[in-house]
């Protein structure tokens, strides 16, 4: 499997860094400073980094988890977002929910027999 989940890691990682500008982007826009360090990250991050090297099977289980719990995330805050009637964020929130319950089930469909 490492030719196919090489090039689809690759396909999410390239998505996810261009998403992790257009969210950044729209915190200042808010008047906010966005995060700028790898720590400020993973101390933000609601999906913690994995240890070690695991298996193909494990991995793509790990990210399947990652996407559903970034999915969650941001249908949680569409309340927040419709309260201060932000229309570019709930767009933005759609756009990354699509994204990542459409990735979550492409991986899941790499797990099923």
């Amino acid at each position: 499997m490492f030719n196919t989940l090489h090039t689809m890691f690759m396909q999410q990682y390239t998505e996810q860094w261009t998403a992790l500008d257009q969210i950044a982007e729209r915190i200042r826009a808010l008047g906010f400073a966005a995060p700028g360090t790898y720590a400020e990250y993973a101390r933000l991050a609601s999906v913690k980094e994995v240890e070690g090297v695991p298996s193909a099977d494990n991995m793509i289980r790990i990210l399947v988890k990652a996407q559903e719990t970034t999915a969650r995330t941001a249908r949680s805050l569409f309340a927040l977002v419709d309260k201060a009637e932000d229309q570019p964020t709930a767009d933005l929130l759609t756009q990354r929910l699509d994204v990542h319950e459409k990735t979550a089930w492409m991986l899941r469909s790499l797990l099923e027999d």
